[in-house]
């Protein structure tokens, strides 16, 4: 069984910086594993914000992240993580780790592209 565990949430300022880090636990993150993070603010639905794909090389970022978020993976550790820099009050949400055993591809920021998820980190950003 795959498990999948965030940490590294919190609350900080706008312009702040925060690091997420998810563990994984039951599985090994291979080369052909889309590793990816989502995120959800309340009354909106689930968002795809990066995700990464065969170790590094290739990487995907929506738009409201692209140039502030850096997604990435050390497979030693079997451990993925999202560096959020430029922190802003829309960034507040709460955010979700999640695999899956397929390349990341044109779905990377569709949640049924994975098949396991953990229980998500909270983030806030205050202005």
């Amino acid at each position: 069984q795959v498990q999948l565990v965030e940490s590294g949430g919190g609350s900080v300022q706008a312009g702040g910086s925060l690091r997420l880090s998810c563990a994984t636990s039951g599985s090994t993150i291979y080369s052909t594993s889309c590793m990816g993070w989502f995120r959800q603010a309340p009354g909106k639905e689930r968002e795809g914000v990066a995700a990464i794909y065969g170790g590094g090389y290739g990487t995907y970022y929506s738009d409201s992240v692209k140039g502030r978020f850096t997604i990435s993976q050390d497979n030693a550790k079997n451990a993925v993580y999202l560096q959020m820099n430029n922190l802003n009050p829309v960034d507040t949400a709460m955010y979700y780790c999640a695999a899956g055993y397929v390349p990341c591809g044109g779905r990377w920021n569709s949640a049924s592209t994975f098949s396991y998820w953990g229980q998500g980190t909270q983030v806030t950003v205050s202005s």
